[in-house]
């Protein structure tokens, strides 16, 4: 069975960091595109940041550019999203996601696998 587990949320204070991690199992997602999506309450899922199989492309919501960071590690069928300067805004769900066709785009139709989701909650 294909699972894609996120954890490291939680409540953390305006202006601090975050790890959020994904673990793939099932199979192996090293050869597919990766992707973070988030929803706050009330809106629509948005997506904040993608990672190409090779892990040498990335692309990120310009409402989150220059403090989110995506990485992969593929041995371990990890992906991780380092987030940084945390504001309110921030707060929602966080998912974690697979693309099998490999879109490179951060588009949430075009991914196949989600995870569950962490809650981050970000307070003033």
């Amino acid at each position: 069975q294909v699972q894609l587990a996120e954890s490291g949320g939680g409540l953390v204070q305006a202006g601090g960091s975050l790890r959020l991690s994904c673990a793939a199992s099932g199979r192996s997602f090293s050869s597919h595109d990766m992707g973070w999506f988030r929803q706050a309450p009330g809106k629509e899922r948005e997506g904040v940041a993608c990672i190409e199989d090779n892990g040498h492309s990335t692309k990120y919501a310009d409402s989150v550019n220059g403090r989110f960071t995506i990485s992969r590690d593929d041995a371990n069928n990890m992906i991780y999203l380092d987030i940084k300067n945390l504001t309110p805004e921030d707060t929602g769900i966080y998912y974690c996601a697979a693309d099998l066709d490999d879109h490179n785009i951060l588009i949430d139709v075009q991914y196949d696998y989600w995870g569950q989701g962490t809650q981050v909650t970000v307070s003033t």
